[in-house]
């Protein structure tokens, strides 16, 4: 039997994502509040470049941003920083609407690690390993 890959509509997997997200504890929600969640459909030929990935290769998220130990008083980020979810790498990997939301929630505190710069050793804490 061949596995089929989800297929929700753009405004349905925008409400798994903030579902997803709602999901996350409080401790690290609390990193969201400055922070731009941005549903795309696939990434950029020119983001798997940037992070040196195949044009193949699954990215469910990225975070693009000045993560936090490497700001400067004196000189804010200009860009607000973005957390990039991936539609279709992710419904791709997932069977189940629980296990895409999973996925989502994974997905973004990950990209939250990034910004807050947590060690492998503090997401496996979190249950995020």
């Amino acid at each position: 039997m061949t596995r089929r890959p989800l297929r929700l509509s753009t405004e349905a997997f925008a409400l798994l994502v903030e579902e997803a997200i709602a999901r996350i504890p409080a401790s690290i929600q609390g990193y969201l509040d400055n922070i731009l969640i941005s549903v795309q459909q696939r990434p950029s030929p020119e983001i798997l470049e940037e992070m040196g990935l195949p044009p193949d290769e699954p990215l469910f998220g990225v975070y693009s941003g000045v993560p936090l130990i490497e700001r400067s008083v004196v000189e804010p980020p200009l860009y607000p920083d973005t957390i990039f979810i991936f539609q279709e790498p992710l419904e791709e990997a997932c069977t189940s609407r629980e296990q895409l939301m999973e996925e989502i929630e994974i997905t973004v505190v990950h990209e939250i690690a990034h910004l807050v710069g947590f060690t492998d050793e503090e997401l496996d804490d979190l249950g995020y390993g």
